[in-house]
């Protein structure tokens, strides 16, 4: 059988939409003559990122908690109801055979109404500490593809396959022509490219970080491939100069990565995901505001492997400027990074999830 249906859920950041979009680009390849659907948070990037794709999406009114005591959270009993039905409602009419979520809020109405209706649903999980819609949706899934080791902590064991994080299907195959990409940012091939990274809907903190430094950074011959996401973009669009190109998203991260000598970044799992793919030196500074601080461990366990330095925000304001010195003087340290990242790289990832869906697919 090759018409399949798959609903597919999961969003917010590109941390779920990414691995989302790759699992489904590569089931299409698998069986051309399936059907997609995509359903996200209709005020989320997904609504934009997925069509860019070629999926088709719908969305649902639903966000997740406030951490801190807020208005929005007397909203939140409605949304989930109004989701479900909605969810409900979607499945109904599209039929799928199997339903797929990576995590985020989105993705909780639609497998909690595959579950009532007795669809089969598998969830992927990018992080080293598990996210609380996927904990809520475990134990009746199918099963569980995570990146890390150890996760039988949240999850039952018996589901769980250790696959590591899809990563966008244009990394895993790039080879992309340098020359061509630096023609594409319009910078030159004759310096050194810093590519700043603050996750998909970027950093506060990276990016006053990289706006006090900038004069530092030209002074030591850099140029500067800066996405500072799109919240922040109106903020520091004038700061684009010569050697400074300020990006509020990069579509093209191929070309960004095929020129970055060096890379800062947040430590998602998407995105270290995506940094052992390209194989580039890098500098951490995680996010501290997320759960359990997973961020930092994700770091943690590159610097245990040389395989990248961290900086906490914390720490900044002293270390920054003698790290990334020693880190551009020394190129023993950038090879040595670069070659001990690239080993912790699970190329095929998206090909080992699609082969245990489709041995459930198959099994049904």
């Amino acid at each position: 059988m090759n018409n399949y249906r798959f609903i597919v859920s999961g969003g917010g950041t590109g941390g779920h939409i990414y691995p989302a979009i790759a699992i489904a680009t590569a089931l299409k390849g698998r069986f051309p003559q399936a059907e997609f659907l995509f359903v996200g948070a209709s005020d989320r990037m997904e609504m934009e990122k997925v069509p860019q794709a070629g999926f088709k999406i719908v969305g649902l009114w639903i966000s997740g908690l406030q951490r801190s005591l807020s208005l929005k959270n007397l909203m939140f009993p409605f949304k989930i109801l109004l989701s479900l039905i909605k969810a409900r409602k979607i499945l109904n009419e599209f039929q799928p055979h199997i339903a797929i979520g990576t995590g985020g809020y989105a993705s909780a109405p639609v497998l909690k109404a595959a579950a009532q209706k007795g669809i089969p649903y598998v969830i992927q999980e990018q992080n080293s500490y598990a996210g609380i819609t996927n904990k809520w949706l475990a134990k009746k899934a199918d099963g569980i593809y995570v990146a890390y080791e150890g996760m039988e902590r949240f999850f039952p064991e018996s589901k769980l396959v250790l696959t590591g994080n899809p990563v966008r299907e244009i990394l895993t195959g790039s080879r992309s022509d340098r020359n061509e990409a630096f023609e594409y940012f319009g910078l030159s091939p004759e310096m050194p490219v810093l590519l700043v990274i603050g996750g998909s809907l970027g950093s506060a903190r990276i990016n006053q970080l990289i706006e006090e430094e900038r004069e530092w950074l030209q002074d030591q011959g850099i140029q500067l491939l800066w996405q500072c996401g799109q919240s922040y973009y109106k903020k520091y669009k004038g700061l684009d100069s010569e050697d400074i190109r300020v990006k509020a998203f990069v579509n093209k991260m191929d070309y960004a990565y095929a020129i970055a000598d060096i890379i800062i970044s947040r430590a998602g799992a998407g995105t270290i995901s995506e940094l052992c793919i390209v194989g580039k030196p890098a500098l951490l500074i995680p996010s501290p505001h997320v759960a359990e601080d997973h961020q930092t461990k994700n770091a943690l366990a590159l610097v245990a492997q040389n395989a990248a330095l961290l900086i906490p925000e914390t720490e900044l304001e002293e270390r920054f400027e003698i790290e990334f010195k020693r880190l551009l003087s020394s190129s023993e340290l950038r090879l040595s990074l670069s070659k001990n990242i690239k080993a912790l790289a699970k190329p095929n990832a998206t090909e080992t999830i699609v082969d245990e869906i489709e041995n459930l697919l198959m099994a049904s």
